[in-house]
């Protein structure tokens, strides 16, 4: 169970990743007048710097989602089978409330 988990915990970061780059290319329209391309420009530019901080911070997310998964996975394999531990709990909580804050990153733009 533990390592589907990993494996999602670890495609959720690589599309996230994948995502906001793409988000970052989107071109501009050619038929905006002169000013609205000066605003237009400088929106992009605030655009692909929110982007960019993006990117990093769903970088760190992931990384953090994948210590976390693997921690949960270790004090899986050592409890026994029909016990549930707390901290399990909330590490399992904590990777999940990881996964919502990358995917609302993603869906920002």
């Amino acid at each position: 169970m533990a390592r589907p988990l990993f494996f999602v915990v670890l495609s959720t970061g690589v599309v996230a990743a994948t995502l906001v780059f793409a988000a970052a290319q989107r071109p501009l329209p050619h038929d905006v007048p002169e000013d609205d391309k000066a605003a237009a420009k400088m929106k992009r530019s605030q655009i692909e710097e929110l982007l960019k901080s993006d990117r990093v911070k769903s970088i760190e997310d992931a990384t953090e989602m994948m210590k976390l998964s693997e921690a949960l996975r270790d004090e899986l394999e050592k409890n026994d089978k029909s016990i549930l531990s707390v901290t399990a709990l909330k590490k399992a909580e904590e990777i999940e409330k990881l996964a919502k804050r990358i995917r609302g990153r993603m869906r920002r733009f």
